[in-house]
């Protein structure tokens, strides 16, 4: 489990595939790793990922090509957020999200509305049903205004 809340902007440094599926190595920028073991949960632009190497400030981990079909941005040498995978004794500071994603939704308008930004995203139709009003949703973005609304609409409107 994850709060949403990016603790460092890393770096794929590589991608070497492996019969559709891929092994990223990734620069954690200053992502203190010294808490990280292998087999730990490292989310990258939002999505869980185990990490099946470490480095002094690299880690490796393998992307299935179900999660590649389903991400954006895990594909291609970038700069990437990261967040480690929380303990039960800590802070939250934002929202329980799992990483795990369940599909790509498509930005339809992103605006200014006074001091804040609007962000409408609409989502894939067989996922909307799962989308509560008030609920948390992750959204890889590479800047992050301070304030944020976010609308959700369906794929049928």
């Amino acid at each position: 489990m994850f709060t949403g809340i990016i603790q460092a902007q890393g770096h794929i440094k590589s991608i070497s595939e492996h019969d559709g599926d891929a092994r990223l190595l990734i620069n954690t920028g200053n992502l203190d790793l010294a808490d990280v073991a292998i087999g730990d949960s490292i989310a990258v632009n939002g999505v869980c990922l185990t990490a099946v190497e470490l480095g002094e400030d690299t880690f490796s981990a393998d992307v299935s090509r179900e999660t590649l079909s389903c991400t954006v941005g895990l594909d291609s040498l970038r700069t990437v957020n990261l967040e480690k995978a929380l303990r039960l004794s800590d802070r939250l500071g934002g929202h329980l999200v799992s990483g795990h994603v369940d599909g790509v939704g498509q930005v339809i308008r992103f605006e200014p509305v006074g001091e804040s930004m609007l962000l409408m995203v609409r989502a894939p139709h067989e996922l909307s049903r799962y989308i509560a009003i008030k609920g948390s949703i992750t959204i890889d973005a590479s800047a992050s205004p301070s304030t944020m609304l976010i609308r959700m609409t369906s794929a049928s409107t």
